[in-house]
């Protein structure tokens, strides 16, 4: 099991991230450009949204733009991406990521990263990125864990360009607390981090929200 505040630390760039645990979940943004940078999460009735923190500067809304959290009857829905509302309206997560594929955002294709928490503990995972050409789903089901320990799936694996797409399973990690999360999170490219602890929410943005 790997040190999760390490592991952020360590990696300068891991773009969009969900880490799962026993009794909580973590999603965050990060962004390099100047219109990913400029968001904020804002709370809705079902969970939360994307919104430009300067409406002025947003220049293309097209994948920046979305609820990455949602619950439904089935449990908890948390991507980073518009798949939010194709996993809800399909009532179903695989059969809902079977009919999506990675982000057309060339070079780095970045990939879709979802998540289904459901109300027994159990969770599912997924990534669907580029390989070879084509779209690779890879779905991981999970009965729960232990308390202390979580599991982290990120869209890369660091910085660069194009960017290195995320590979292999999701990472065991350890849970440490929402502020240890943000505080660990790369200063400069760090956006915006939803914390869901024993079903409190709290959120943390860079930029203050209006």
């Amino acid at each position: 099991m790997k040190d999760l505040l390490k592991l952020l630390r360590e990696t300068s760039y891991p773009g969009r991230g969900i880490v799962v645990g026993k009794d909580r979940v973590y999603y965050f943004i990060m962004g390099r450009s100047e219109n990913s940078r400029n968001r904020i999460f804002v709370e809705t009735e079902d969970g939360i949204r994307t919104q430009a923190y300067d409406p002025a500067k947003l220049s293309d809304p097209s994948l920046i733009i979305y609820h990455p959290v949602r619950r439904v009857p089935e449990g908890l829905i948390v991507t980073n991406g518009d798949q939010t509302d194709t996993i809800r309206d399909a009532g179903d997560f695989r059969r809902g990521l079977m009919q999506r594929e990675y982000e057309p955002d060339e070079p780095n294709y970045t990939p879709r990263i979802s998540t289904m928490l459901y109300p027994d503990g159990s969770f599912e995972m997924s990534i669907l990125k580029r390989q070879d050409g084509r779209c690779l789903r890879e779905f991981f089901c999970y009965e729960g864990c232990d308390a202390g320990q979580g599991y982290f799936i990120s869209t890369y694996q660091g910085d660069g360009n194009p960017l290195p797409t995320f590979a292999g399973e999701p990472i065991a990690v350890t849970m440490p607390e929402p502020e240890e999360v943000w505080e660990a999170l790369n200063g400069d490219n760090k956006v915006s981090l939803y914390a869901n602890v024993g079903g409190q929410v709290r959120i943390f943005n860079k930029y203050p929200e209006a």
